[in-house]
């Protein structure tokens, strides 16, 4: 039986992504994309690639009978649904399955069902019209791609309906997210930053990091602003968020989630990521280049890395010069190391829309419901 999966937010950057994903998944079949703006329309009305892939529309209401729910809203918008709309929403598939289960009719139904399906929460019984005020559906799980769910607080995770939110890199929380319910997905910048620095935190090799990263215009997502028309950015870079970026605080927790202290029940501080990140004259892609002190030498540390990414599929240790077109229109992140004397540069490239989000989502996926880790994420580099 296929996964069913729904998609909250479906006609952005990200939404489109995932559409062009799932719908050539082998083991998904897409029950909704959900968006308000374009209700009705045909999917491919909105992302025009999608012309001959698929006669599926746009929904103007979504629901519970699915096995995951992909959020692809925007910061913010991704907890106010689930804390609004969620929580209210009318219960009649998960209903309909508990009548089954139980047997019961009218204002029955409702401890009955409760005592079968483990459901939590206030629940109204009133017959067929009943509805369901608190405790989302635990059976299904959530992919949540914004910023809203990442960051712990005091070390305890953020949380929805009982349950915490597992932060998704794979090459981090593997197994973690592999017994997850919810998973909060990085950040395009995090992501490329992490992978790059991971092995080294990992050893106790991290100290003050100079970080520059240059991204697509996607990053911005696709709601329009001065820097996103095609006449300021085409022929023109420009620095922005200058060591203020919104993903310092994530990389920081995840770098900090290895170093050799917290292996030993410690409370390491972080270390100091000091970040540039960059607007480019491009669509899609970033390109990370960290610097810092290191007495490693250059094959000592190639080995370090290779080993640390061994059983990850998707991120490769390059000795070879490392560039955006390898990795654009793939879940893929390449790493490059430079050494000149004592100062270390690991480079870092991957394409945001998809290892910086939705490929990293279906991988996510793949590993919540044992999946072959890969499925469905076999595509294609531009390269040429």
């Amino acid at each position: 039986m296929k996964i069913r999966a729904g998609i909250i937010g479906g006609a952005g950057y990200t939404g489109g992504e995932m559409i062009r994903i799932l719908i050539n998944h082998p083991d998904v079949e897409l029950s909704f994309i959900y968006s308000k703006s374009n209700a009705g329309k045909a999917l491919f009305e909105v992302h025009e690639d999608l012309a001959g892939e698929t006669d599926q529309r746009f929904d103007a209401q979504w629901h519970t009978d699915i096995d995951v729910l992909f959020l692809c809203l925007g910061h913010g918008e991704a907890r106010k649904f689930l804390e609004e709309e969620a929580v209210a929403a009318s219960p009649n598939a998960w209903m309909a399955e508990a009548a089954e289960a139980t047997g019961a009719t009218g204002s029955a139904w409702a401890a009955e069902a409760a005592e079968a399906t483990g459901a939590t929460g206030t629940i109204a019984a009133s017959g067929a019209t009943g509805s369901r005020t608190t405790g989302f559906p635990p059976n299904i799980r959530i992919i949540d791609l914004s910023q809203d769910y990442r960051l712990h607080s005091g070390g305890i995770r953020p949380a929805f309906n009982g349950q915490s939110f597992v932060y998704g890199l794979p090459e981090l929380n593997r197994e973690q997210i592999r017994g997850a319910k919810y998973i909060a997905n990085p950040g395009c910048f995090a992501t490329s930053i992490q992978l790059g620095l991971l092995p080294l935190a990992k050893e106790g090799l991290l100290g003050d990091v100079a970080t520059t990263g240059i991204t697509g215009s996607t990053g911005a997502g696709q709601g329009l602003s001065p820097t996103s028309h095609f006449s300021w950015r085409a022929n023109n870079i420009q620095a922005y968020k200058t060591l203020t970026h919104q993903h310092l605080q994530e990389i920081g927790q995840s770098l900090q989630q290895l170093l050799p202290a917290a292996g030993k029940g410690l409370d390491p501080a972080a270390p100091s990521i000091h970040f540039i990140p960059w607007r480019g004259d491009f669509t899609r892609g970033i390109f990370i280049s960290s610097q810092l002190r290191c007495e490693r030498s250059e094959e000592d540390l190639l080995a370090l890395y290779t080993e640390f990414y061994r059983d990850h599929p998707f991120t490769v240790v390059s000795r070879r010069p490392i560039s955006l077109k390898q990795v654009v229109n793939t879940n893929k992140c390449l790493i490059q190391l430079e050494k000149q004397g004592d100062r270390l540069v690991v480079h870092s490239a991957l394409d945001n829309l998809l290892k910086g989000a939705c490929g990293q989502a279906v991988q996510n996926m793949n590993l919540l419901f044992g999946l072959d880790e890969k499925a469905g994420l076999h595509l294609k580099a531009n390269a040429f």
